[in-house]
């Protein structure tokens, strides 16, 4: 029985992320003796947070804008917070296992990234208490591509908002390229003058910025 459990232990400090099927198998023996184990041991799993990848400076980038909301709450209720995701046949990770077993929760995240590959495009946007979308990009989202998007289809998905708001909204988008590309900033300063929030715009929004939308906090999301 010692011996068992030293070989357990040892197991989980070389690979603590190892689910208990894997670490029972090798020993010889059941996922419920690894589980009892880690109940005496005082080993509990603690799930991974995914966290973006941030550069130098970012962190003054994001102070600034938070700044400038909390100078300007009320516009909350009037800025139109989009975003895409891009859905490829690599599937989606079910977070909630991956885990890594510790006596005190170490706050371990994941760094990631986003937009590499693209392709199935969708985008959607939150207006208020509104949900705005889905829309679907038939190819790759280039600066033309959301150019055209920009002018001929939002203004269909937009139907249901009164005008008086439409009038007065700010629109925000982050800092992906075909967001930066030369006509698009035109478009967005003749069409929404000094009234976006984006990468080079009146409003600066800070690239790798992804926990201040709330397109990034889905009900249930811890």
């Amino acid at each position: 029985m010692i011996n068992t459990t030293e070989n357990i232990i040892q197991m989980v400090q070389r690979s603590p992320r190892l689910s208990t099927r894997r670490m029972a198998s090798p020993i010889g023996v059941s996922r419920m003796q690894v589980w009892r184990t880690f109940h005496e041991e005082d080993l509990y799993p603690y799930h991974d947070q995914r966290v973006q990848h941030l550069e130098p400076g970012d962190h003054a980038q994001h102070m600034d804008l938070c700044r400038w909301m909390k100078a300007h709450p009320e516009m909350l209720s009037v800025i139109l917070f989009s975003d895409e995701a891009s859905f490829t046949p690599d599937g989606v990770n079910n977070l909630g296992n991956v885990h890594m077993w510790s006596h005190d929760n170490s706050h371990e995240t994941s760094v990631g990234t986003f937009q590499r590959r693209f392709t199935v495009n969708v985008w959607c946007c939150v207006l208020g208490n509104k949900l705005i979308g889905p829309f679907v990009f038939d190819n790759n989202i280039t600066g033309n591509a959301y150019e055209v998007f920009q002018r001929n289809e939002l203004p269909g998905l937009l139907e249901d908002i009164p005008l008086k708001l439409r009038r007065q909204m700010y629109i925000q988008h982050d800092g992906t390229p075909p967001h930066y590309t030369r006509h698009v900033r035109d478009y967005f300063y003749e069409s929404f003058p000094n009234r976006w929030l984006g990468h080079g715009g009146p409003v600066a929004w800070p690239l790798r910025s992804p926990e201040l939308t709330p397109l990034n906090f889905p009900s249930g999301a811890t």
